[in-house]
């Protein structure tokens, strides 16, 4: 187990350094220079521009300003802002709204997703089937900020039931609207994926011969279909918790939650290239680390699946 966590290690170093590289490139890529962009309509003087430049490394080439960023984040340090800000700092407070954000759509995903799968694998073909396939269609149809919207109206102002915008009630009350509008996409494909590894396991011989050892309907699903089913969907919601932390930032804009989307998005207006980059290089962490605790889980769900 330990080689193996070794091994999967390793291979997330190029991952990372490839990934990295490449947000950094096109990063810094973007039109318009970024010192200019300090004083607005104003010039700066030529010294002034100079210094600054020779200060966040811009003269150098791409890739010896990447190899400095990375040499200071290897220490720690995410660099700052080009108003003189740490990216920490900046990202910060924000973080932690989008990790409660993107946790509370991934456990929306995990419990409702799974839940609606395996009741319509068991009922294959029924009515609860149909309607699991028909809502869960809808639903991937329907454009984010649609259902975002649309969910804020009638569920926040007409009915109620959850706060309409801002963190001003904590979590996870605050985060139970948006969170379920994050997670809706990703709960229709939970709730698919669980629903037809489900079915197809049920026709398995090894279910079959299950049966005829006279093992109970909820042993049979519980302890051999259903752990066999989940791989696939726990492949899925490792990927997507990464997909959650990068991708919120049209939810976080409609319910005004100030989280690292709503900050890239400001960034990549302002010309703050090192706070998308610090958090980027974040999210391709968080990504990273979710992936090797899937694979983890592999071993423990299936027990044909060795690792050394």
């Amino acid at each position: 187990m330990w080689r193996f966590i070794a091994r999967r290690l390793l291979q997330a170093i190029p991952v990372f350094l490839g990934t990295t590289f490449l947000i950094y490139a096109m990063v810094f890529a973007l039109p318009g220079d970024p010192i200019q962009a300090l004083a607005g309509e104003k010039p700066l003087p030529p010294a002034v521009v100079n210094a600054l430049r020779e200060h966040y490394n811009l003269n150098d080439p791409l890739l010896v300003q990447y190899v400095k960023y990375l040499g200071g984040l290897l220490q720690g340090d995410l660099g700052e802002t080009f108003d003189g800000q740490a990216v920490s700092d900046v990202l910060s407070g924000r973080w932690t709204v989008t990790a409660q954000l993107a946790l509370t759509a991934w456990l929306f995903e995990l419990v409702i997703g799974i839940g609606l799968g395996v009741w319509a694998g068991l009922r294959r073909g029924s009515l609860a089937d149909t309607l699991v396939l028909g809502g869960t269609t809808l639903v991937i149809a329907v454009p984010v900020f649609v259902l975002g919207y649309t969910a804020q109206i009638v569920l926040g102002l007409n009915l109620g039931l959850f706060p309409t915008a801002g963190t001003e009630d904590g979590w996870p009350l605050s985060y139970l609207l948006p969170g379920m509008v994050l997670g809706s996409l990703g709960l229709s494909y939970v709730a698919r994926l669980t629903r037809t590894s489900i079915a197809e396991n049920l026709r398995a011989d090894y279910v079959r011969t299950a049966y005829a050892k006279g093992l109970t309907k909820v042993r049979v699903v519980g302890r051999h279909t259903l752990r066999n089913s989940l791989i696939p969907v726990i492949t899925y919601l490792g990927v997507d918790f990464g997909t959650l932390m990068g991708g919120a930032v049209v939810t976080e804009g409609i319910f005004n939650l100030p989280g690292i989307g709503q900050q890239v998005f400001q960034s990549i207006q302002l010309k703050e290239g090192p706070v998308v980059v610090g958090a980027s290089t974040l999210l391709v962490l968080v990504f990273l680390v979710v992936n090797l605790a899937v694979d983890l889980l592999y071993g423990v769900l299936d027990p044909r699946i060795r690792r050394d």
